[in-house]
């Protein structure tokens, strides 16, 4: 397992036998391989353009008013930021939840 792997990397690093570079190194190596299998196992199962997609989420940095939550989902989804916040803000207002989702969104996606 990828978790197995990183541990022992982890194990290595603080024993000394591997520099921060070297371990940074081998756990991005070991990443990246992890995500062509995941790619290769969505691709066969027909989902793998969402998984990429979800995956490739970030917050923008330009387009933003508070955290860059709506111009990422709008660079991700190819619509316009104003919609999302649209969207957002009549969830908040109609069920209640949109303020919550938008801040766990905060939270859990990456800046770009």
């Amino acid at each position: 397992m990828i978790a197995d792997e990183i541990k022992r990397l982890h194990e290595l690093h603080q024993a000394g036998a591997l520099t921060d570079a070297e371990f940074e190194q081998a756990k991005a190596k070991i990443l990246s391989s992890a995500n062509v299998r995941l790619d290769k196992a969505s691709s066969t199962a027909g989902a793998g353009s969402f998984g990429a997609e979800l995956n490739a989420l970030r917050r923008s940095r330009t387009d933003r008013w508070l955290s860059g939550v709506c111009g990422g989902l709008a660079r991700a989804s190819g619509v316009d930021a104003w919609v999302w916040r649209l969207v957002f803000v009549l969830f908040t207002l109609t069920f209640g939840f949109g303020a919550v989702i938008y801040v766990l969104l905060w939270i859990f996606v990456p800046e770009e």
